[in-house]
């Protein structure tokens, strides 16, 4: 499988240093479909803070990938649900962490949670 991203240098608004406008994923044998993962444990209760949330989030798509035998540089799109929008730049800084630097299209949307104290809640599209 192969990965390109694609920014187009004309036409449409510049991507920015976290971000690629496209991925183009060639001869995928395939696809996993990940549902919004939260910031719980494994027991089911919601980390304390913004911080430990996406430190579970990450943890649990870690799992999530590796049970189809995947890690997170199998990941192709993501989104990300934010209950604020003051927790955009934690939210990428993990995303980037979690990702190595790689770039994956991906869109933050700032929504009222099922729960208040659900802060994120981040789905993916892995492709292997």
């Amino acid at each position: 499988m192969k990965m390109i991203a694609h920014n187009p240098k004309y036409g449409v608004y510049a991507a920015t240093p976290d971000y690629v406008h496209a991925m183009e994923v060639r001869s995928p044998d395939r696809f996993l479909f990940v549902s919004g993962t939260m910031g719980l444990d494994e027991n089911g209760s919601t980390g304390a803070d913004l911080e430990s949330q996406l430190r579970l989030i990450w943890s649990n798509l870690n799992r999530i990938l590796a049970e189809a035998r995947m890690t997170t540089d199998n990941i192709v799109r993501l989104t990300s649900y934010l209950r604020h929008a003051s927790y955009v730049e934690a939210n990428q800084n993990a995303r980037l962490s979690a990702l190595g630097g790689r770039l994956v299209p991906t869109t933050a949307i700032v929504v009222e949670t099922l729960r208040d104290d659900w802060l994120v809640e981040i789905e993916i599209i892995a492709a292997a």
